[in-house]
């Protein structure tokens, strides 16, 4: 699951992996063994399931690794359980509930009409470095006030820390964006400004405050994954539609399909294909199979958004999809075609996730409308170049032909 042809296309392996059972013991390329799910249903519960942990400390207490990286890197929130886990995310969520994105919309737009404007000058261009990575790296930039000047090197930290590239590098990365994020906190401090960095400093459950260490380490979460999974939602989101002619020309033709068109696209091709690591703290049975504590289990959104016992036709983008009236999260509750795991379920549930559609949304929208004869240049649509990463799914580059 670490090779070249895994990052072009993981469906294939995915689905044969699901065709064994929905719950499967694999050994993985460094000899270990672990646990992949793969079927929607159990992806779902083992997302929501206390007994499946995210303590990466707990877990590796006693085995040492040999690793460097950072605190602020290897103790996010997504690395905390419950209770704890809940307190961290309940001080930063005001920032990203769908009230607070729906004020930063116009902004988004301004963006993206701006990264359009300089596409329009060019007879061609590659989409993802010049407007699917831009786009997401200058809106939580500036929620978190990022200097200009400044994120050029963050997105390259941010990009070695996911590259599937040598662990020396990595660790690297991740003390380089920890100290640059320390300083950034510090100039916040001493003077506050209107942004969601300034805001964290200040904030306050109860009595409760961010100590030092967790201010740093969800500043570094939130630029990271406030950027890379928008900017493969944007880029994996656009391929499939510069594969569909019919489906693009509805799309610019009628915009309110967009809000479940984001949807689908996110069940289509996720950002992430294996979700972030688990274990488990007690014997636990689940899709057949009996997971030993301190068993590692991995759930994989990207097999389970294309489990044919949960979707008709998965490997298709269909906007039709009928919404499920028993899911709880906000885009069923919306009347849309849902029901994909892209954002995770449970307490670990994405926290931006209405920063991310909304992105997504404005992104198709501008691009649909603005260059409705865009064309992929590739030699063969069914291969363009594929990142090399951890975790993430995206496109190395994804160059077109902007036409009228």
């Amino acid at each position: 699951m670490d090779s070249a042809e895994f990052s072009r296309d993981p469906y294939p392996l995915l689905a044969a992996l699901r065709a064994r059972g929905p719950v499967q013991r694999i050994r993985t390329g460094n000899g270990r063994t672990t646990w992949v799910v793969t079927g929607w249903a159990e992806a779902r519960a083992a997302l929501a399931d206390a007994r499946l942990s995210k303590d990466t400390a707990r877990y590796f207490a006693d085995r040492p690794s040999g690793r460097n990286l950072a605190p602020a890197v290897s103790r996010t929130m997504l690395a905390t359980d419950p209770p704890e886990h809940g307190r961290l995310r309940k001080l930063a969520m005001t920032a990203f509930t769908p009230a607070a994105v729906a004020r930063l919309e116009p902004r988004i737009r301004e963006i993206a009409t701006e990264l359009a404007d300089a596409l329009a000058a060019r007879g061609s261009a590659d989409l993802m470095e010049e407007f699917a990575v831009p786009l997401p790296i200058a809106v939580i930039s500036e929620l978190l006030g990022v200097p200009e000047s400044d994120r050029a090197a963050v997105r390259q930290w941010s990009n070695e820390l996911f590259a599937a590239a040598d662990p020396d590098t990595v660790d690297r990365a991740s003390h380089a964006l920890s100290d640059y994020m320390t300083q950034l906190i510090a100039a916040r401090r001493a003077a506050p400004g209107d942004d969601v960095l300034s805001g964290l400093i200040a904030a306050r459950d109860a009595s409760d405050r961010l100590s030092a260490p967790e201010l740093v380490s969800l500043a570094v979460l939130l630029v990271v994954a406030g950027h890379e999974t928008t900017t493969h939602l944007i880029g994996n989101g656009m391929l499939a539609l510069l594969q569909d002619d019919a489906l693009r020309a509805r799309l610019a033709a009628e915009p309110a399909l967009l809000p479940a068109a984001v949807e689908e696209l996110l069940r289509y091709d996720a950002p992430i294909t294996v979700a972030t690591f688990r274990y488990a703290t007690e014997p636990i049975d689940l899709g057949g199979a009996r997971i030993a504590a301190g068993d590692v289990v991995l759930v994989s959104p990207g097999a389970a958004n294309r489990d044919p016992a949960q979707f008709t036709a998965p490997d298709a983008v269909r906007l039709d999809r009928p919404s499920r009236t028993d899911r709880t999260d906000r885009a069923d509750r919306a009347g849309l075609p849902g029901g994909h795991l892209s954002f995770g379920h449970g307490p670990h549930h994405c926290l931006g996730a209405p920063l991310a559609r909304a992105e997504g949304r404005i992104a198709f929208e501008v691009l649909l409308t603005r260059f409705p004869d865009m064309r992929l240049t590739v030699e063969r649509e069914d291969a363009p170049e594929w990142r090399r990463t951890r975790l993430m799914r995206g496109l190395a580059r994804l160059p077109v032909t902007l036409g009228r």
